[in-house]
């Protein structure tokens, strides 16, 4: 007599389940399009650097040497960017990381942003030192290297905007805006480098008609602030994504409750992250007197643009 089989559990064996599983790739649309422009602003950062340098070694311009080693730490730190998004994009299937590599922008952004931060410490601890101890200034030379410095600095600004039109496609096909801070990190960089190129012009400018000479230094402490902030404002967004912080601006908290609490229903546990450029998780925990499948509630959540992750856990409420 054969032994008896069960069907049931050959049944769920031979299943073919990938009608139930997805990808965890939350990089967004624009990813390789901003990783491009980062490659050409780094080339034509590079390209500058090497032609004031090597213009100051023959002509004998510290003004020119040292504007071009300064642009080099800008080209250092977008180098951090566009090698995040490299490796983002080439791991973003790797199953060591749980909910995808989008937020290694973040990450790079961080980094930037502290590189940031200590360029405008050097910044300002120089302006201070040129107060204390006056050096003297060749105002043309030193001018026509700021013009320079601020042509370029645009040209790179423009290449960096970011429009904000960074779309996904998540598993409930919906669209979503979201900010890249990877490429804002780069995008800082070099509107750091033109606002001191600004500052720079005007300093030289005063100093040169009215023998102003300490509006140099004085421009470069102004620029020090202002660089300052923008730094902190990126490593406070930054270090909110990666410290898994809800979500504040569009109100995904109050949202979710709205779709998810009707007719009785009742969250008892609620988490929100951000998982990538665009995207964010969530995982919700109810209790229903009329429970219904998971897939229930997640359609109620599909009209939530930002959510490209959703996991659903209900619980029976027995009175």
């Amino acid at each position: 007599m054969s032994p008896k089989v069960d069907l049931k559990k050959v049944d769920v064996n031979d299943r073919d389940i990938s009608t139930f599983t997805h990808d965890h790739i939350f990089l967004g649309t624009n990813h390789n399009r901003n990783e491009l422009r980062v490659w050409f602003v780094i080339a034509l950062t590079t390209i500058t650097m090497i032609v004031e340098i090597a213009a100051g070694h023959m002509y004998g311009s510290m003004a020119l040497i040292a504007d071009g080693w300064h642009m080099s730490t800008h080209a250092g730190a977008m180098l951090i960017t566009v090698l995040v998004y490299r490796y983002a994009r080439h791991h973003a299937k790797n199953p060591r990381f749980s909910f995808g590599t989008g937020k290694l922008g973040d990450l790079g952004g961080f980094a930037s942003a502290i590189i940031l931060a200590l360029i405008a410490l050097l910044i300002g601890w120089e302006s201070f030192m040129r107060l204390v101890e006056p050096v003297p200034i060749h105002f043309e030379q030193a001018i026509l290297v700021a013009c320079i410095g601020l042509v370029v600095n645009l040209l790179s600004a423009w290449l960096l905007w970011d429009d904000h039109s960074d779309h996904h496609h998540g598993h409930n096909h919906s669209h979503s805006h979201g900010q890249d801070n990877n490429l804002r990190a780069a995008f800082f960089h070099v509107l750091a480098d033109a606002l001191t190129s600004v500052l720079a012009i005007v300093a030289l400018l005063l100093g040169r008609s009215y023998g102003w000479f300490w509006a140099d230094p004085f421009m470069g402490i102004i620029g020090t602030l202002v660089i300052s902030r923008w730094s902190w404002g990126l490593i406070r967004d930054t270090a909110s994504v990666l410290l898994d912080t809800v979500p504040t601006e569009t109100l995904l908290q109050e949202r979710v409750k709205e779709a998810i609490e009707i007719n009785g229903d009742q969250i008892t546990d609620l988490h929100i992250w951000r998982i990538g450029t665009g995207h964010c998780a969530v995982i919700v925990s109810l209790v229903s007197s009329d429970p219904k499948p998971p897939d229930h509630y997640k359609e109620r959540m599909c009209k939530i643009d930002e959510l490209s992750h959703m996991t659903v856990e209900v619980q029976p409420f027995n009175v």
